[in-house]
């Protein structure tokens, strides 16, 4: 999958521009703290790093030393609050760093937590659940309406409508997602289709390897299907060896098989196909069976 882009206007847009001058004056401009003297923010979304990635960062820094400083804010006890570069912090302690360049931030706790989730959604490495869940946080711990939202990360509204719509896929269709084998395309596409359906097209999609138009195609014809013969289709429970059927015909033909019986207990098996390309396919699978 392609990385996802940043989510717009940057951490302050979320505050607005008279806010900015209220909640975030900065102390200073840029010094170096003590890397012991710094600690991870305790609402930060980001809970797990990659472990080689931070190895990587941390040779990076006995190298070049660290390029972008942290931003932290004074806590009570002497402390330094990360707000952003909790990455940087710790692979700056594995290179044995004693200091660290960082911007010092007044602002309070409410908007800490607000800025670290808006930070974390902006990472260009998240996939589209992470950013999902990232901007769902928004929502539902800084208070913010979806067009408030859409207002402060400078995204457009129907973007943060489709990213709000993943979180209602099932669960086995978020994991695909996040493990890259299908795009957001697919699982826009998926999301589309009746419930029932969700898992099945997810298992045709990676299966067959289905391109995102050839999902929205099959959301279609279910979307056009007769309403009378879906119902039947779902009140009828057919026998597990029609199940098995089906799977065995799938090693053969195309994604969209379908056995329907009729009450005087025959019926027909039905076979769909793309294009006549698939047709093909199907003679040269036939073709190499033993």
């Amino acid at each position: 999958m392609k990385p996802q882009k940043g989510l717009g206007r940057g951490l302050d847009a979320i505050f607005g521009s008279e806010a900015i001058d209220v909640k975030l004056k900065p102390m200073s401009q840029m010094t170096e703290i003590d890397v012991a003297d710094i600690i991870p923010n305790p609402t930060q979304p980001r809970k797990q790093f990659d472990e080689e990635a931070l190895d990587e960062l941390a040779d990076s820094i006995r190298q070049l030393g660290v390029i972008q400083p942290v931003t932290v804010k004074k806590s009570d006890h002497g402390k330094y609050i990360l707000i952003s570069g909790e990455r940087r912090w710790r692979a700056a302690q594995r290179a044995d760093l004693k200091t660290l360049p960082a911007y010092i931030r007044e602002v309070d706790d409410e908007n800490l937590h607000a800025m670290a989730l808006v930070e974390n959604i902006q990472r260009q490495d998240l996939n589209a659940i992470e950013i999902a869940l990232g901007l769902q946080r928004l929502i539902d711990e800084c208070h913010l309406t979806q067009d408030a939202l859409s207002e402060k990360v400078g995204k457009k509204r129907s973007s943060i409508s489709n990213y709000l719509r993943l979180l209602k896929l099932p669960d086995e269709v978020q994991l695909a997602l996040k493990e890259g084998l299908i795009s957001m395309g697919h699982a826009k596409a998926i999301a589309g289709a009746p419930a029932d359906h969700q898992l099945r097209l997810l298992k045709r999609c990676i299966k067959k390897g289905l391109s995102v138009r050839q999902i929205e195609e099959l959301v279609r014809q279910l979307a056009e299907a007769p309403a009378r013969e879906e119902q039947n289709s779902e009140d009828e429970e057919y026998p597990e060896s029609y199940s098995r059927l089906v799977e065995q015909l799938e090693n053969y033909f195309s994604e969209d098989i379908a056995i329907k019986r009729s009450k005087n207990g025959g019926g027909k098996i039905v076979i769909g196909f793309n294009d006549d390309r698939d047709i093909e396919r199907f003679i040269e699978r036939f073709a190499k069976r033993p």
